[in-house]
């Protein structure tokens, strides 16, 4: 039964093998073609040749068609219409229209509510105020009502070790979303 089958996929393959070959291009036709490549090759150097002797450009010509601009150069009939298009080199940071641009931010504007620490905080007395600390180390006292953080925070509260930030957030819809952020004041390590 095995040997059955070997001999009939060795005649199978033998089959398959002897087919003709002649479908596929011949010596004549890589031939033929080499000697247009060449004619082509030859027109280009002379073309370049003359360029340079006469200091005139000539546009490659391609038989049957019209040969393409040359990389670098505008279409006479294209404008371009730059109306309800947005500029590609402004910041996808939206300008908020309540708040006017030649308005100076202060201090605490340019840190996120994360990166300031609570120190200290003062809240017995009528009017209850805070030290922050920012990142470089410099600190700044602070009460109700002033502004803070990158997102149009202000302090909406001082407590006995808790201060409260209500900052203001747009997405990219342009929608306004209110946060609450709380900061308390760090227990120390050890004794």
């Amino acid at each position: 039964m095995k040997k059955t089958a070997l001999a009939m996929a060795g005649i199978l393959l033998l089959a398959i093998g002897c087919e003709d070959s002649s479908r596929g291009p011949n010596k004549a036709d890589f031939d033929g073609e080499r000697a247009a490549l060449q004619a082509r090759l030859e027109k280009k150097r002379a073309a370049k040749q003359s360029e340079q002797t006469t200091g005139e450009k000539s546009a490659p010509k391609v038989e049957g068609e019209s040969a393409p601009p040359a990389f670098g150069t505008v279409d006479a009939r294209f404008t371009y219409d730059r109306s309800n298009k947005r500029d590609p080199f402004r910041s996808f940071e939206w300008e908020r229209p309540d708040r006017q641009q030649a308005e100076e931010r202060g201090p605490l504007e340019r840190f996120d509510v994360s990166q300031l620490s609570l120190v200290a905080v003062v809240w017995k007395t009528g009017n209850g105020r805070a030290l922050i600390k920012d990142p470089s180390g410099q600190s700044y006292v602070i009460a109700k009502g002033t502004r803070i953080g990158k997102n149009e925070g202000h302090v909406i509260e001082i407590s006995d070790n808790l201060v409260v930030v209500k900052e203001t957030y747009v997405d990219y819809l342009g929608q306004e979303s209110t946060k609450d952020i709380e900061m308390r004041i760090r227990a120390s390590q050890g004794g």
